[in-house]
């Protein structure tokens, strides 16, 4: 599936995020998010370009250019006073998982390389063992991260850093999770 794009709202009183994904097969996949699951894709994903880009790069230099992309997504979704640009939602005709959204229990993110670019995939692990694979680079990705990171501080949820079980691996539900104790949404 090739993203055509993302859309998500904070619901304060369910302290969620309704995350919405539309392909130009004109096809959407709904879901829930938690406040665990989106502070995680943001660690993993910062952890693991860090690291790719360390291989090359001081950790200074990488630290800039994960800055950088950041901050040229967020300017592409902003308006001149800082606020993310309101784009009308694109409903689509299909809805292969269903049409009500499905609550992503966990998120494991792997970095791989596809051709010459460096590609981040995403497993959302769903109820009943289900997973959705999502394989996103570049513009892609930081648009992502970017909305994620504006809706994130909106919802006032902070950040959290985890430090990944095994290298080039990132999963929410680590030792470092489980010794945090209960997490409370």
């Amino acid at each position: 599936m090739t993203i055509k794009q993302f859309n998500a709202s904070y619901l304060i009183h369910d302290d969620r995020l309704l995350f919405r994904i539309n392909t130009i097969d004109d096809s959407e996949y709904r879901f829930w998010m938690t406040r665990r699951v989106v502070l995680f894709i943001l660690a993993a994903t910062n952890h693991l370009f860090s690291k790719k880009l360390e291989e090359s790069h001081t950790p200074e230099a990488a630290k800039a250019m994960i800055e950088f992309g950041q901050e040229a997504a967020k300017a592409g979704q902003t308006n001149a006073d800082g606020k993310l640009t309101e784009i009308q939602h694109q409903p689509a005709s299909k809805y292969p998982i269903g049409v009500d959204p499905i609550l992503v229990m966990d998120v494991k993110c792997v970095l791989t390389k596809e051709g010459v670019d460096d590609v981040l995939q995403l497993d959302f692990i769903l109820p009943a063992g289900g997973i959705l694979n999502l394989k996103m680079a570049g513009n892609t990705l930081h648009a992502m991260c970017a909305l994620l990171t504006q809706l994130a501080e909106h919802a006032n949820w902070g950040s959290v850093k985890i430090a990944a079980p095994e290298k080039g691996v990132e999963s929410s539900d680590t030792e470092a999770v489980k010794k945090m104790g209960p997490l409370v949404h």
